[in-house]
């Protein structure tokens, strides 16, 4: 398995993988609209995708969003987006990507990188803690605008 971090040449690939995930939370399909969003995040340099390749085939892909904490005066990362393909899962891509985006932040002088995740997620949840994630103390709120 490779690990890339995808360019506007991956945008196809990593754009059904997103249409994909956005399925699986529930959203309707909608390639296109995915893929605009999408290459508008790289086009800004606002997002790093990072895209798992096994055997040719683009089989996950994990989005981060930079930020930064003022407290710690540094950048820090929102792992916003992981997804693997149900027929590939098992493979560790997740485990594979999860451990690329913290190679990354490491190397971008980061202070952390932060995620949520649906209490109900218990393989996410088992492998974001395997790989040392802890659940933090705060509460976290959202006040969401049509």
């Amino acid at each position: 398995m490779e690990i890339v971090r995808a360019t506007m040449s991956e945008l196809d690939d990593v754009a059904i993988l997103f249409d994909e995930y956005r399925q699986f939370y529930g959203n309707k399909s909608d390639v296109s609209s995915g893929k605009a969003f999408l290459q508008l995040r790289l086009a800004l340099n606002e997002s790093i995708i990072f895209l798992a390749v096994h055997e040719g085939k683009a089989i996950g892909f994990t989005q981060l969003y930079p930020t930064f904490s003022s407290l710690a005066l540094q950048r820090a990362f929102i792992l916003n987006d992981l997804y693997v393909t149900e027929d590939a899962r098992g493979l560790g891509a997740g485990k594979d990507l999860t451990e690329m985006v913290f190679q990354y932040s490491q190397q971008q002088h980061a202070r952390y990188v932060t995620l949520q995740t649906a209490p109900d997620n218990v393989n996410a949840r088992g492998l974001y803690e395997k790989l040392g994630m802890k659940q933090d103390e705060y509460c976290n709120y959202v006040k969401y605008f049509d």
